[in-house]
């Protein structure tokens, strides 16, 4: 099984990337996030003339997640409170978290909260949303032990996720406590795929279009792919695909495929 996850900066701006893409790449499953559009408004016909199957969960102009699979997925749920329903609704305001199984593999595909600046309202909020996070998997956990977490983390785990000039303790994105939480969530029995086959520095997934970052190659790799013990043992390969940055008006992300 092949499962890929992008960021793809509004999936009707990069659609044509994002088609061909698939059509170039044999993924059993492509996770995307920001798409930017509400679900009406969503481009599913390109998708499902190709065959495959839609399962998206959008608002407009911000945030966005889906979920595009060559066999239909089962027990599809969105927002925290598909499995937390007594969670306050505000937390699902956002649409940031889909989940479906696909052969006994429970994808969850995540869309964490940047942060903006530490200190800030929306640093606290990725904090608590991210505690909250740790809550839904503890429980998810219970019914689907073999999963693939992945998506837009916004966070850099280790320094060598980082290119060096950003290697500082007070960058969003990169400090202890954004670090912290995370580790937390993957205490629960989660482990890096792409680790798994690389443990070199500069490799990147994302790259600000400011400054000629990409083409510098200054960049931090903050979209990842957990998985839990059995999973991880089957994993063959983690790549970050990077041809998708080099095309005209890109996401400023590349996709990052695992295959298990």
């Amino acid at each position: 099984m092949k499962i890929a996850t992008w960021n793809v900066n509004s999936i009707r701006t990069r659609l044509e990337h994002v088609v061909d893409w698939l059509n170039q790449n044999s993924v059993d499953v492509l996770c995307l996030q920001e798409t930017k559009v509400v679900d009406a408004d969503f481009p599913v016909k390109p998708f499902e003339d190709t065959g495959y199957n839609l399962y998206k969960y959008g608002q407009k102009s911000y945030n966005g997640v889906a979920l595009i699979s060559r066999k239909p997925l089962d027990n599809v749920s969105t927002g925290f409170q598909g499995i937390l329903p007594d969670i306050e609704t505000n937390w699902d305001d956002q649409k940031r978290v889909i989940t479906g199984i696909l052969e006994g593999v429970r994808i969850v595909n995540l869309y964490v909260p940047n942060g903006s600046a530490i200190g800030s309202e929306k640093y606290e909020y990725k904090l608590k949303w991210l505690k909250i996070l740790q809550t839904y998997l503890s429980i998810v956990l219970e019914k689907s032990p073999d999963i693939c977490m992945c998506g837009d983390f916004n966070i850099a785990l280790e320094d060598r996720d980082i290119h060096e000039n950003s290697r500082n303790k007070n960058h969003i994105m990169a400090s202890d406590a954004e670090r912290q939480a995370l580790r937390d969530i993957l205490d629960l029995g989660f482990a890096d795929a792409f680790r798994k086959f690389t443990t070199e520095g500069e490799n990147y997934s994302w790259w600000d279009y400011r400054a000629a970052s990409f083409p510098r190659n200054k960049g931090w790799r903050i979209d990842h792919h957990y998985l839990t013990p059995e999973l991880y043992q089957k994993a063959k390969s983690c790549t970050i695909d990077v041809a998708p940055r080099k095309l005209t008006k890109p996401s400023d992300h590349t996709p990052v495929i695992v295959e298990f």
